[in-house]
């Protein structure tokens, strides 16, 4: 059995004893009962000759070669969204090659699955625009998207909330957008955790009347909108929105903390996923759906509900971080060669926060080779003068 010694929250140095990795139930290309896409990271180029705090860098084919694995999984990507650093170190000019790129590569896989999201991030952020400016810089995006052929996940914008004065401004800026999309698109509402930049958005000044908003919107544009994401880490203000949506329209949980039942579905309803988490535990989560498709729900939850305690941590506040984590696990499981990140995020979590992630991924078996992953978490603490 693989072994070293990690930190622990009172200094010292424990050994830990890893466990030996889970194999989860191969999809074998069958399709899913829920639509799975995967919000997904991008891989940093350590080797640019660049500043990495201001000009990102990608590592185009370790990049792409992380999409093409979670296609062979069955699940879909979700291009250029907030797991990709969008909005913290991934700009429009480099999420624009990126969504190019990653529509290409799907060319070649049969059934793959990509959305796109668009945005209003190419706006400067150190200045007040109007509403007409906030809703040309969405048709922008949707226009390079939708030349390339892409399906729209339509962001939430730091400018609009910066901007509106009122819940009829909102309804305003999404009716145009909307209008102008060729086909349904998804809309995502992502809460102040993961982006402060996004307080107070629908403008309703509580859950209760943002969700009025919100639903407004897409009760007008109803055969505009293919689904909602929700990324406010609450089951019940899911499930509430939920049971409102008009017929036809999807709820995609972004509900990293209570996916697997937001998911199984309850009173008739269930979610769909468009998760942050689904990149980091993407054989898990191909493992449950692939039981839950074949009518074991049991199986789905016994897969899943060791992945919760490990993405609760990843995504524990400052939520806004957990990306962080997202790529950590990518670079101990051999997916990139380095823990790098575009801006120096590698170091916005704690080396304690780190070998935490490291424990609740092994005790979920998602560590596929121990032993490389404990030689990789020993590189890493070395980094800090700590010899594991």
């Amino acid at each position: 059995m693989t072994e070293l010694k990690l930190p622990c929250a009172d200094r010292s140095l424990r050994p830990y004893r890893l466990a030996a990795p889970r194999r989860f139930p191969d999809h074998g290309g069958a399709p899913f009962t829920r639509i799975a896409i995967a919000a997904t990271h991008v891989v940093a180029d350590p080797l640019a000759d660049h500043n990495p705090t201001l000009e990102p860098a990608i590592d185009w084919d370790a990049t792409l070669a992380y999409r093409r694995y979670l296609w062979r999984l069955g699940l879909g990507v979700a291009e250029a969204m907030d797991t990709a650093q969008r909005g913290m170190g991934l700009g429009w000019p480099e999420a624009r090659e990126l969504i190019a790129r990653t529509l290409d590569a799907a060319q070649d896989v049969p059934g793959a699955q990509v959305v796109c999201g668009i945005g209003t991030d190419h706006l400067d952020e150190s200045r007040a625009h109007s509403l007409d400016a906030i809703v040309d810089a969405y048709l922008e995006q949707v226009a390079a998207v939708e030349a390339r052929g892409g399906r729209l996940v339509v962001m939430a914008s730091r400018a609009l909330a910066k901007a509106a004065r009122a819940p009829d401004d909102y309804v305003a800026v999404y009716g145009r957008v909307l209008a102008a999309a060729r086909q349904p698109v998804i809309l995502h509402w992502l809460g102040e955790m993961f982006d402060p930049g996004l307080k107070g958005y629908w403008g309703g000044g509580a859950f209760e009347r943002d969700l009025d908003v919100c639903l407004a919107v897409i009760a007008a544009h109803a055969s505009k909108v293919d689904g909602i994401k929700l990324s406010l880490l609450d089951a019940g203000k899911e499930v509430a929105l939920r049971a409102r949506l008009p017929a036809g329209v999807r709820m995609y949980t972004g509900d990293d903390f209570n996916y697997p039942e937001l998911m199984a579905g309850s009173n008739g309803r269930h979610s769909d996923a468009l998760l942050g988490i689904f990149d980091p535990i993407a054989p898990a989560a191909s493992g449950a759906l692939a039981a839950l498709a074949a009518g074991d729900e049991e199986a789905f939850h016994a897969i899943l509900a060791p992945t919760v305690p490990l993405s609760r941590h990843i995504f524990r506040a400052p939520t806004r971080f957990y990306k962080t984590g997202v790529v950590f696990l990518a670079y101990v499981n051999g997916h990139q060669r380095h823990f790098t990140m575009i801006g120096g995020q590698q170091s916005a979590r704690s080396l304690l926060h780190l070998a935490e992630l490291f424990r609740l991924a092994d005790a979920a078996g998602l560590l596929r080779d121990t032993d490389l992953a404990a030689h990789r978490m020993r590189s890493v603490l070395a980094v800090a003068g700590i010899e594991a």
